[in-house]
């Protein structure tokens, strides 16, 4: 049996180590450390694309809408697309709406959708030429992953973010600043979570905020495991409405003639 003394000699103890730990966790990096760390994610971050293998997936898209005066989304639709990953290009073919086949390809749809999560919008955010200012911000835990925060922010000068608005035969597309946080793995730098919000948003293309937020996870595909979008969310407001699209991947399969997906939004 241990005596109170004892105890409580223990229990400082105790105290003493986690208030000598938690300090060295909370450290800043020093500049050449964060700066460092940055350079690996952007190493990490451009090879991504070649890294993944040839594959499919289903996305689940449910996209929603509100007047500006509104206070509560009303869902639009459900989208199910096939989406293939082959030779580093991305391709979405729109399977289900609502359930039933679609009449309809993708590249049709009216509203907002959505393109870039396997590795275009990460290429973007750090390849040298978009001259992307990085400040790191903290640490955090990511799906028991210790990472680190940093802030970003690319000038229109330097940006390959294009919005398009308008209805077809009346689209407007211009190119626009972004800024976000990218969460990125402390060992591997790998890249577990970013957004990029748009900025200085020309008043021709009737928009006034687009925020899109993308999530990683560890997925397996042919006895293999990568950094794959799990979900990722997209909210745009203009004058007249708001829009917000909430998708999931799932389902990844090795692309090939054996590939099977089942389209069946419960599953």
């Amino acid at each position: 049996m241990v005596s109170g003394l004892r105890m409580s000699r223990l229990r400082i103890a105790i105290a003493g180590l986690l208030a000598a730990v938690a300090p060295a966790a909370a450290q800043r990096p020093s500049e050449a450390d964060a700066a460092a760390a940055i350079e690996k994610s952007r190493a990490v971050a451009l090879d991504y694309s070649k890294s993944l293998p040839d594959f499919v997936c289903t996305e689940t898209i449910e996209r929603f809408w509100e007047l500006p005066a509104g206070r509560n989304w009303l869902p639009t639709d459900t989208l199910t697309v096939s989406l293939s990953y082959f030779e580093q290009k991305e391709d979405h073919k729109l399977v289900l709406v609502n359930g039933a086949p679609a009449q309809i390809s993708y590249g049709a749809l009216q509203g907002a959708v959505g393109v870039g999560e396997f590795g275009g919008t990460l290429s973007s955010i750090f390849d040298p030429v978009s001259e992307a200012h990085f400040h790191w911000e903290s640490w955090k835990t990511v799906r028991k992953h210790p990472a680190a925060v940093y802030s970003y922010a690319v000038e229109p000068a330097h940006s390959r973010y294009a919005i398009a608005t308008g209805t077809p035969g009346k689209i407007q597309r211009d190119i626009v600043g972004y800024h976000g946080v990218v969460e990125v793995d402390r060992e591997s730098g790998a890249v577990l979570h970013f957004t990029y919000q748009a900025d200085h948003i020309p008043r021709s293309l009737d928009l006034d905020y687009a925020l899109t937020t993308v999530d990683y996870d560890l997925t397996g595909v042919n006895g293999r495991n990568y950094w794959l979008p799990a979900t990722s969310e997209t909210e745009s407001r203009g004058p007249r409405m708001r829009m917000l699209n909430k998708a999931e991947f799932r389902q990844y399969r090795k692309f090939g003639s054996e590939s099977t997906l089942t389209f069946d939004p419960g599953k």
